[in-house]
């Protein structure tokens, strides 16, 4: 896939395939809104799914020399962000909701609490609702700079609640914050004193805009690194989600311990398509990756002039990382309920309503929606205009 290619986008290619983002609108409608981007993939993982594919290898896998996702991820950990997790504590899911879905169950017990930042992933929090534990939301604060959250006091807040599990998704969805180190130290001395299992998140590592730069939380000490889950997988940066291949890291000894006891086949087998095409894209799709930070730089830009330009205040910031934008519609025409909805019906566009990122707990994302501009310059023009002409 060429440069070129991130700048023409066939909708009705999109629209007659069996991604929900475009798969389930109605016609006229546009989609901007589940984490898909609507380009293809690296070369290179078209070309390894077309070689099993050509070879007709879907017998039970076999890896001789041990699984290489683990291998890859490791290599890619080290080179790539500068930590080099320990061996041997890798294991191979099928994706991230799977990952917190087990880590929650081996390290709480029901009634326990999970904290996080909030607004948040819906299904993390739906994850947790239905696990029987509580959530105690970490608040995103809006400040004139950016993005931030309020750390003064959270190890008494999260002692009084109960916590047993820091759930840390960094880069930041839906705000695109990517935390700084002044801003993990002292998450990872609360989890210390509080002795808290923290599940890192860090699925959009590979996304951060320059200057920004990803820091994974095992990489803060030791500390951290011995009671860390780190969490990832090249579906988002590579846009291959529905291949369904996740890894996490274990550094947490007693989760580690208890995993080690669960029967085998508790876990599920990631297919061979999906092990291959993730080596792939994290061995040989740098290339095709640093020309999308391009177009989604370029995209971003475009977002960023757009919300300056209106004559209404939408309160916004550009995101570090991701290519998700979380706008604050309560100085605008639509107002402050449910603006997603609103724009289905009267401009038929598609984004996610804010509300979904923050329920089950008291903070109030009811203004607020989130637009993915991972798609031609072209298309989200259009998207905008729609959003625009309220």
């Amino acid at each position: 896939m060429t440069g070129d290619a991130f700048h023409a986008v066939d909708v009705d290619r999109l629209r007659s395939g069996h991604g929900v983002k475009w798969g389930s609108l109605p016609p006229g409608t546009l989609g901007a809104w589940v984490a898909d981007m609507d380009f293809g993939v690296p070369p290179a993982v078209r070309e390894s799914i077309l070689r099993v594919t050509e070879r007709q290898d879907f017998g039970y896998p076999f890896w001789p020399d041990g699984d290489p996702v683990t291998e890859a991820f490791e290599d890619r950990m080290a080179t790539r962000h500068g930590w080099r997790p320990e061996p041997g504590r890798t294991r191979v899911f099928t994706d991230l909701i799977q990952i917190l879905q087990v880590m929650i169950e081996h390290a709480t017990r029901p009634g326990d609490a999970v904290a996080i930042h909030v607004p948040t992933y819906p299904p993390f929090l739906a994850s947790i609702l239905r696990s029987g534990r509580r959530v105690v939301p970490l608040p995103m604060r809006r400040r004139e700079s950016g993005w931030d959250f309020d750390g003064d006091g959270l190890a008494d807040r999260l002692r009084a609640q109960g916590c047993r599990m820091l759930v840390l998704v960094n880069p930041h969805n839906p705000t695109g914050r990517v935390f700084t180190r002044a801003e993990l130290a002292p998450l990872a001395e609360v989890a210390a004193e509080l002795d808290l299992v923290v599940l890192a998140d860090e699925i959009h590592a590979d996304l951060a805009f320059r200057p920004a730069r990803h820091i994974p939380f095992a990489s803060l000490n030791d500390d951290a690194a011995a009671r860390t889950i780190t969490t990832t997988s090249a579906t988002k940066a590579f846009n291959i989600a529905g291949l369904r291949c996740a890894v996490a890291h274990i550094g947490a000894e007693r989760v580690h311990r208890s995993l080690a006891e669960a029967p085998l086949d508790y876990f599920g087998t990631p297919s061979t398509l999906s092990r291959v095409a993730t080596v792939a894209a994290w061995r040989e799709g740098d290339a095709w990756l640093a020309e999308l930070m391009r177009a989604l730089d370029h995209n971003r830009s475009l977002v960023a002039r757009w919300a300056a330009a209106l004559p209404w205040d939408l309160r916004y910031h550009s995101p570090e990382a991701t290519y998700l934008s979380w706008f604050d519609f309560t100085d605008t025409p639509i107002g402050a309920a449910a603006p997603a909805e609103h724009l289905l019906h009267k401009a038929r566009v598609l984004l996610s309503e804010g509300a979904e990122f923050a329920q089950g707990t008291d903070v109030d994302c009811a203004p607020f929606a989130r637009l993915n501009f991972a798609t031609s310059p072209s298309l989200l023009r259009e998207v905008l205009a729609r959003v625009a002409d309220l």
